[in-house]
């Protein structure tokens, strides 16, 4: 009942409703909680059977991608330091700055590529390149790439699977959850490495 319910729901939601999803997931403030890596991989699940269109699902999850990517910047670009005075909340934590400002300084430009992958980081990684003034034409490139690597990538995946796999609507809701915790490992070792790095200079 719950596969039968999700599928209903993407198909009421529609192109546009994954449009506006992943668009605010991508690069707005208020899109930390939105299903991005998920939501693309259940959409190519369900093209495999007939209920999207592969191509057109493929360019509308890429140019949403791009387009809030796009937004994200600017809304960084325009605010700058006051971001950084933001109140701590239940969806804004200095915290992820922190961690994103730290990809940053590791990998540069090559973030919006990699943050992609990476739940929050993906939605404040633009930001921060337009708080930090990042030459839009090299946050451009960076983006479309990692716009078309991501949408294109895991939609992709999702429709493979789907053709492969007998019967996938029985396995959806195990299959979504896979994803979840696929898309939530990175983080969290993260976070374990720098507490044992922390411990490790106390001890």
């Amino acid at each position: 009942m719950f596969d039968f319910d999700l599928i209903a729901n993407l198909i009421s939601i529609g192109y546009l409703g994954i449009f506006i999803i992943i668009f605010v997931e991508s690069g707005l403030l208020t899109g930390f909680f939105l299903p991005g890596d998920s939501l693309l991989f259940t959409v190519g699940l369900l093209a495999s059977q007939g209920y999207f269109n592969l191509g057109l699902l493929m360019l509308i999850c890429f140019v949403a991608a791009a387009l809030g990517d796009s937004a994200g910047y600017a809304l960084g670009h325009k605010l700058g330091p006051k971001i950084f005075t933001k109140e701590d909340s239940l969806f804004w934590n200095k915290n992820h700055i922190h961690r994103t400002q730290v990809f940053y300084a590791k990998y540069g430009a090559k973030v919006l590529v990699l943050a992609r992958f990476l739940p929050v980081v993906r939605s404040l990684a633009p930001i921060l390149a337009g708080v930090g003034k990042m030459k839009y034409s090299i946050f451009l490139f960076y983006n479309l790439l990692g716009a078309f690597i991501w949408s294109v990538g895991i939609t992709s995946l999702g429709y493979y699977l789907g053709q492969i796999i007998p019967d996938v609507d029985r396995y959806l809701l195990p299959l979504i959850l896979l994803i979840v915790l696929v898309s939530i490992v990175p983080p969290i070792w993260h976070i374990w490495k720098r507490h044992k790095q922390g411990n490790n200079q106390l001890s």
